[in-house]
């Protein structure tokens, strides 16, 4: 070779290594969508936990209770209503209640908050992971409420000897 290539060479062979030394170096969970970015192949937050989707609901007004409203934010959620014989009679009315002109329109909102916001706060959202149902439970008996509660749900005190 030429006694003039040599440091040319040496340049080149300089400037090949520090931008493999600079250059990130891809993981496995790691998917290169252009020249100079990456992205984690990883599910999103809402893929993972499919009621922290975030969602903005404007009930048609064909919605006209309260479980109309929670059927038609559950239908492309993956999770569904609990049939009714799961559910306790004061569920039932809370299902069949008229739809709160302020509910028409949530969000922007998680599902889940949604859920909970057209249940109120005397109700808890109760979720079966297994199975994607979602049920609504009473907190606690309300003094003065007329409601029965559901005879499958009573507890019998047992004594020894009985």
């Amino acid at each position: 070779m030429h006694r003039y290539c040599w440091p040319i060479l040496v340049f080149v062979y300089a400037v090949v290594g520090a931008c493999v030394i600079v250059s990130p170096q891809l993981h496995a969970s790691e998917v290169q969508v252009g020249r100079y970015s990456a992205l984690r192949a990883l599910p999103t937050v809402a893929q993972a936990d499919l009621l922290s989707t975030t969602i903005t609901a404007r009930f048609p007004e064909r919605i006209q209770t309260v479980g109309e409203a929670v059927r038609y934010l559950l239908q492309r959620s993956g999770y569904r209503l609990a049939d009714h014989p799961v559910a306790n009679s004061v569920t039932a009315d809370l299902l069949g209640l008229p739809l709160p002109t302020v509910h028409r329109n949530l969000g922007p909102i998680t599902l889940q908050q949604a859920l909970e916001t057209l249940i109120g706060p005397v109700f808890r959202l109760v979720l079966d992971p297994v199975h994607r149902l979602i049920a609504f439970e009473l907190c606690m008996p309300v003094p003065g409420a007329a409601y029965q509660q559901d005879s499958s749900s009573k507890v019998e005190d047992l004594k020894d000897g009985e």
